[in-house]
């Protein structure tokens, strides 16, 4: 297993910070990593995104949305073919923090096909470019 993270600091409350991410459908105006995702956060439901790790090929992934808690964590588990070959468990954490939230993406690989496909400078990168925008996004509507 491998896991990467990058955590940052919002100066917004709770609830915009959740109200920008669980908006898909605007995901192309402001997201740079995950430009595009479709369908619906709740428990169970299979979602649609499309990842442009930096100076990687972008893919399409059809994860499942696993543990919704509003205000606080989103987390969607996704799969290339069949369990165990190459999972990504993908972490979006908001916490209260002083003067906004500490926001913490993180995401755990697992599979037989880690060691040679994950590119972890690429994710790291696109985990960094994605915070910064949210960042971004959300203390201008704040």
């Amino acid at each position: 297993m491998k896991t990467v993270e990058h955590e940052i600091h919002i100066a917004a409350s709770p609830e915009t910070v959740w109200n920008i991410l669980t908006d898909l459908e605007s995901y192309a105006d402001w997201n740079p990593f995950i430009p595009n995702a479709e369908g619906t956060i709740e428990r169970d439901a299979r979602l649609r995104v499309r990842v442009e790790p930096p100076g990687n090929r972008s893919m399409t992934l059809k994860p499942r949305v696993k543990i919704v808690e509003p205000n606080g964590r989103l987390v969607w588990l996704g799969r290339l073919f069949v369990p165990n070959l190459f999972d990504g468990r993908h972490e979006f954490i908001i916490e209260p923090a002083v003067d906004g939230v500490r926001f913490l993406q993180r995401e755990t690989f697992a599979g037989v096909l880690v060691p040679i496909a994950l590119d972890v400078e690429s994710v790291e990168r696109g985990f960094e470019e994605m915070n910064e925008a949210l960042k971004r996004q959300a203390e201008t509507v704040a």
